[in-house]
């Protein structure tokens, strides 16, 4: 596959970026090579190798959810925080509706 410079312009124009006769000239062989390069990736053997979301292996690190009740550090002080609020109902905050 080859871009001319009609194709850079349209690419420019859909990606709403104003480029000069200039700009699309130098920009028609970037394009060529990166399209050669993504064909020369298509020639690799990829049949024995499973899919996969990264190189390393992740797991998820999950934790308990719970409720610290230490003051200190968080939890345990809902009727203190609502007591701010400029109209806290059942244990919320209480916001002004958005949508009808």
């Amino acid at each position: 596959m080859s871009v001319d410079r009609k194709t850079v312009a349209k690419i420019a124009s859909l990606a709403r970026i104003e480029m000069d006769g200039d700009a699309l000239d130098r920009m028609v062989p970037e394009f060529n090579n990166i399209l050669a390069w993504v064909e020369q990736l298509g020639e690799v053997d990829t049949s024995g190798v499973e899919p996969m979301t990264a190189v390393i292996p992740q797991a998820l690190r999950l934790r308990d959810d719970v409720v610290d009740a230490d003051p200190l550090t968080g939890g345990g002080i809902r009727d203190k925080v609502l007591a701010n609020a400029p109209a806290p109902e059942h244990g919320f905050f209480g916001v002004p509706k958005v949508i009808e």
